[in-house]
């Protein structure tokens, strides 16, 4: 990851945080790639949505779309063939979409080499994407608040697919942690959003 931004403490707008991203160097081809992982149910794609209406509409790359069943985690080279090359040679990307009813992929929407494009599922900051990154953001909320807060959102519907995401989950981060590598920590307040130093930046 390049030269990462200061955090910005208390954000009640993210205008700041949004500004910051923008003068990053880019990070795969013209690209600014910004990861934004977090246990599922952590309030990602929320703060996804706002921070990419916030960069005036910045193309949003969502990994629940990228997995399946089958691949809960095990998608990084199709990740990379998909969309990773051909952003860094300055084309648009088109992944395939996973129908999670219809338990299929399908054509998805053409993703163009953006200034800056957003990352945003579990596994986002994992390292055979790290190097492709500008900046990675941590949704910090612990597992236990953010599945509780997944199944809620999910209702009874998709209780026989969280007793399979948990230990998923559980395991790719043992395996494969984020948050350690993260430029920057984001806490949802009343007011809006907290970003905070990662833990490296943290520890200095």
């Amino acid at each position: 990851m390049n030269d990462s931004p200061r955090p910005s403490g208390p954000l009640a707008s993210l205008t700041p945080l949004a500004a910051e991203l923008r003068a990053l160097a880019p990070s795969c081809g013209p690209v600014r790639l910004i990861g934004i992982d977090g246990h599922a149910g952590s309030g990602k794609s929320t703060f996804t949505r706002r921070l990419a209406a916030e960069l005036g509409g910045a193309p949003v790359i969502g990994l629940d779309d990228i997995r399946s069943h089958a691949e809960l985690f095990d998608w990084t080279g199709r990740f990379r063939r998909e969309v990773l090359e051909p952003l860094a040679a300055g084309r648009g990307a088109r992944p395939a979409v996973y129908d999670w009813n219809a338990r299929r992929f399908h054509p998805g929407p053409v993703v163009e080499p953006a200034p800056v494009v957003l990352i945003e599922g579990v596994g986002a900051g994992r390292r055979d994407l790290r190097p492709w990154l500008a900046h990675l953001l941590w949704m910090e909320l612990p597992p236990g608040q953010s599945w509780r807060r997944g199944r809620e959102r999910d209702g009874l519907v998709q209780q026989d697919f969280w007793e399979q995401w948990e230990p998923a989950e559980e395991r790719h981060f043992a395996e494969d942690p984020s948050r350690p590598f993260a430029d920057a920590l984001v806490r949802q307040i009343p007011e809006g959003y907290e970003v905070l130093p990662g833990p490296e930046l943290g520890a200095a």
